[in-house]
């Protein structure tokens, strides 16, 4: 170790305060700068003074950097040498650094110490009194009078002046404060949201009485058409149970503040922010859902608190009955979860397997119609599902537009007109093939024909003149053979159609209802799905019958959704983002935020049926 420095200061008492700090160099610097190795705080010091050097003899060579003198055993110099073994005094502004060497080590030992004021002028000075800005300003007690004064008319006399001076708008029909400033805006814990920005400067207008929190009434003066109670505040009440630990004092404190249990700001809380209201979080539902069961005995509703941990099996509305008509609103539904593993009759035959195997005559079928309808080399769910124009769910499939390419109705050809089967019409179906064997002919025979060869002789002519004369007569009997044949097994009809034959030609076609919606107590959204193939949820290429019922179960929802504050799955999700218990039909609230966000950012582009 070369240096050792040895810093001296001075406690209120007087004693002394050492702080040694060695230094295995053999080359430092003494000045006001603080990365120097000896710091002088002190003015008349420059920020790199002098260079404190040790020869291989052990002598300390100390020399000014910038020609700034020092006080060497008394005499200013700018340069000398010290034998560390005798010692030596050198004098830097108001400090003294006095040389030695330490007896064991044998390093050079600086003991710094301050003997004058610190000042540029090396007198003694109160550097208090130099920088205060004692009078010039009024004193600390009047000075904290005057604000506590200024603080109690600016934020109590005021309010309190504004909102006695317009409370009566809050009873008057559209009326608004005048603009301008308003005292009572002091008592703002926030920013209104986007949605209720025409009411920032209009406290009263939500605000009725003073120091009485929001009621429901005036959340319903607005939105009365988009909002209903989620339950009966006696219910809802119940269910949450008795609040214990710190909710319990939080409940006690909005009892005293006038802010009664279930109204609309326990959940939906405002000056928050100038974004939109953010959505419910997860606790305030999980509060009450999270065990209801033990406090609501006789709910049906199971318990639920997080999407990745408690979350019961998926319950879609089943079909129980396929109705007549094309509302499909009309027929029996009942949920049943998925772990039950229910099955739907819609009154189709659909093999899904048959249809996207990447062989057979199907894809043979789709690759000779591909230059026509953009097939591939095998079906795929998007030659036959169409999206709807929100992009959420699908449209119906349809005979026409999605399966007529393939399954043609076509009985008859006239020219280049091809006549079809009414379809969704059986009775229409009968008619029509009634009336076309009634109005045509059978093929002519070619024996009654021009031709030049023929059979000679009057007896064949005869016969097949009889023959034909037969088939003339008998052609509409023909007519119940095509029904039948429509309507049997390998028919048109009967291939994709439950048929049921109540005798002779009374055919009757079961019929057909198609769900687009199962999930009606939560919201599933396909747009943002777009990237995933449609198999990986719906294992339609495994299925071989209609009633199949080819909707994923909560494991495959749960390979990339967790709970809210589940950080390590792809996609945290809150109950806002399935659930919306202010149901309009519409997304939930935080599912319609986020496509503000995007419309913003890019608009959607809407899939289109390509036929």
């Amino acid at each position: 170790m070369s240096f050792i420095v040895r810093q001296i200061a001075y406690k209120a008492d007087g004693s002394e305060i050492i702080r040694d700090a060695g230094s295995g160099e053999t080359i430092i610097t003494i000045g006001r700068n603080s990365d120097n190795a000896v710091h002088l705080p002190d003015l008349a010091v420059n920020p790199a003074h002098a260079q404190v050097e040790q020869s291989a003899d052990g002598l300390l060579s100390v020399t000014a950097i910038s020609g700034q003198p020092f006080y060497l055993d008394g005499k200013s110099v700018t340069s000398g040498e010290i034998d560390p073994a005798r010692g030596g005094e050198l004098v830097f502004g108001g400090h003294n650094i006095i040389v030695s060497r330490e007896s064991d080590s044998g390093a050079a030992i600086l003991t710094v110490r301050r003997e004058s004021a610190v000042s540029d002028s090396e007198e003694e000075r109160d550097l208090g009194s130099i920088y205060t800005l004692k009078g010039k300003v009024p004193g600390k007690r009047g000075s904290a009078w005057g604000f506590v004064a200024l603080v109690l008319i600016a934020c109590l006399a005021w309010p309190i002046y504004s909102w006695a001076t317009y409370k009566d708008l809050a009873y008057v029909e559209k009326a608004k404060r005048p603009d301008g400033p308003h005292g009572d805006g002091f008592w703002s814990s926030g920013s209104m949201s986007l949605a209720h920005q025409s009411l920032k400067d209009d406290c009263q207008a939500c605000h009725v009485e003073a120091f009485v929190s929001v009621r429901d009434n005036s959340c319903m003066t607005c939105h009365d058409d988009s909002a209903h109670d989620h339950a009966a505040k006696p219910r809802l009440a119940t269910a949450r149970g008795e609040p214990e630990g710190f909710a319990a004092f939080q409940r006690a404190v909005a009892n005293a503040f006038n802010k009664p249990e279930g109204a609309c700001v326990d959940c939906h809380t405002e000056h928050e922010g100038e974004g939109a209201m953010q959505p419910v979080a997860q606790q305030w539902c999980a509060d009450c859902h999270d065990g209801m069961d033990t406090r609501l005995t006789d709910t049906k509703i199971l318990n639920a608190s997080d999407f990745g941990k408690q979350h019961p099996q998926f319950r879609p509305a089943i079909l129980q009955q396929a109705v007549a008509g094309d509302d499909e609103a009309d027929a029996p539904r009942r949920r049943i979860s998925l772990d039950d593993k229910p099955i739907e009759n819609n009154g189709l035959k659909f093999p899904h397997d048959l249809h996207l195997k990447k062989g057979g005559g199907v894809a043979q079928m789709g690759r000779r119609l591909s230059a026509r309808y953009g097939f591939g080399e095998a079906l795929a769910c998007k030659d036959c599902h169409t999206e709807d124009p929100s992009g959420v769910r699908f449209e119906p499939v349809d005979m026409q537009e999605n399966c007529a390419m393939c399954h043609s109705l076509s009985f008859d050809k006239i020219g280049g007109t091809f006549r079809q089967l009414p379809h969704g019409k059986p009775e229409l179906v009968k008619a029509d093939l009634r009336a076309y064997f009634r109005s045509t002919s059978p093929n002519r025979p070619i024996n009654l024909g021009s031709l030049p060869r023929q059979r000679p002789g009057d007896v064949p002519r005869t016969r097949t003149a009889a023959d034909y004369a037969r088939a003339v007569r008998f052609r509409p009997s023909r007519a119940d053979q095509a029904i039948r044949a429509v309507f049997s097994d390998g028919g048109a009809c009967y291939d994709c159609h439950s048929v049921t034959n109540n005798g002779g030609l009374d055919y009757v076609i079961a019929p057909v209802t198609q769900t687009d919606r199962y999930m009606h107590k939560g919201w599933f959204d396909h747009a943002p799905h777009e990237e995933e193939k449609c198999t990986t949820c719906h294992k339609a290429e495994d299925s071989g019958k209609a009633t199949d019922l080819l909707l994923p179960g909560i494991a495959t929802c749960r390979e990339c959704h967790g709970g809210e504050k589940e950080t390590a799955s792809d996609v945290p999700s809150s109950c806002a983002m399935c659930h919306e218990y202010h149901a309009d039909g519409g997304a939930p609230w935080l599912i319609r935020q986020e496509q503000k966000k995007k419309k913003s950012k890019k608009p959607k582009v809407v899939a289109q049926n390509r036929r």
